[in-house]
């Protein structure tokens, strides 16, 4: 991680997420870093898509022609057909394979702008300019992209890194309070990563320090053939309340619910003790977050739901989970003591 802080500017880190073959992704964290997007702009591109949203209100400039998607706003729009839209939408404007897209906008945004521009002519360079504390720490950093369908969360999607991510602090100061809470899910997830207390970082040092921690796990598994699959402790659950729920709990609070679950479930299985479930109560609870599950919704739905999750490949179900070695990637789950778990959490 490098200081790449101008004279007279406020404090700049870079992160570099190393790939195979010699690629990279760099990472700018940092007040107003969106404003050297122009500087990571591919040179043969003439032009460059802006996808964003209505009311995220962050203007970018690339150097270079561009035109502004818009996608709609909340999950329902997290779909194939809006993937379908911006590419044909691309394809009347003229866009080219040499072209670029530049996503401006929390986590749905650069997962749809992503899919969409790794589908785009067989796939075309895609920028993030995070505006998020979710997407900043987590879901714009690392290349996942997808979309959701019916029967599950983020379930068509592909890997496509990103020629650059802009994490821009500055446009964190305007997030409602739910939505800054949703990316402490995040921020939270990375305590049983090697963060630590985050909470006790400033700002701009503590989103780069969840971005080294996902760069590095990248860096050793970029496609979640074993180790990059940790990256999702706490999302088996996470993403099957999102699905039950119609998306009313928000992911961030999906994962910190995902948090205290998997520990629960750790502790029914002989891997953790009661003082590791009451840590994972402690710190999701220190971030303002819910630590039970919301009422109304079916135990044994939820469980059938997680059977869907992309991690399940064989007998029984598959969770991250904390134990003596730490996180581990476990199968094999017998559903019955998924079920007593979701029941004790209730």
């Amino acid at each position: 991680m490098g200081d790449t802080t101008p004279s007279g500017a406020g404090r700049v880190l870079q992160v570099d997420v190393e790939l195979p073959d010699g690629r990279h992704c760099p990472v700018l964290v940092g007040d107003g870093v969106r404003h050297e997007l122009a500087d990571a702009v591919p040179s043969r591109a003439g032009r460059a898509a802006v996808v964003t949203q209505a009311g995220i209100g962050v203007d970018v400039d690339p150097g270079i022609e561009h035109r502004v998607f818009t996608i709609g706003d909340g999950e329902e729009h997290k779909r194939l057909s809006t993937v379908e839209d911006l590419c044909s939408a691309w394809a009347r404007w003229g866009l080219t394979r040499a072209d670029c897209v530049v996503a401006v906008g929390g986590g749905m945004v650069t997962d749809v702008a992503g899919f969409a521009a790794s589908v785009y002519h067989r796939g075309i360079p895609v920028i993030h300019v995070a505006t998020t504390l979710l997407a900043q720490v987590d879901a714009a950093v690392g290349g996942k992209t997808g979309v959701n369908l019916p029967e599950g969360k983020n379930l068509v999607g592909t890997f496509w890194q990103p020629a650059a991510v802009f994490c821009d602090t500055a446009t964190l100061a305007t997030l409602p309070p739910r939505e800054w809470r949703c990316g402490m899910g995040e921020v939270a997830k990375y305590h049983w990563l090697g963060g630590g207390r985050l909470d006790e970082l400033p700002l701009v040092e503590r989103v780069a320090a969840c971005v080294r921690i996902k760069a590095e796990v990248v860096a050793a598994d970029e496609r979640e053939g074993g180790r990059r699959a940790l990256l999702n402790y706490g999302h088996t659950l996470a993403h099957a309340l999102e699905t039950a729920g119609r998306h009313e709990l928000r992911h961030g609070e999906a994962v910190a619910v995902g948090l205290v679950y998997a520990a629960t479930l750790a502790r029914r299985l002989g891997r953790v003790g009661d003082d590791e479930v009451a840590e994972h109560r402690r710190v999701v609870a220190g971030y303002d977050l819910p630590t039970s599950l919301p009422p109304g919704l079916d135990p044994r739905s939820l469980v059938e739901q997680m059977g869907r999750d992309k991690k399940s490949t064989g007998e029984g179900l598959t969770f991250v989970l904390d134990g003596p070695r730490g996180l581990e990637v476990v199968g094999g789950v017998d559903p019955g003591q998924a079920l007593a778990a979701l029941e004790e959490m209730a």
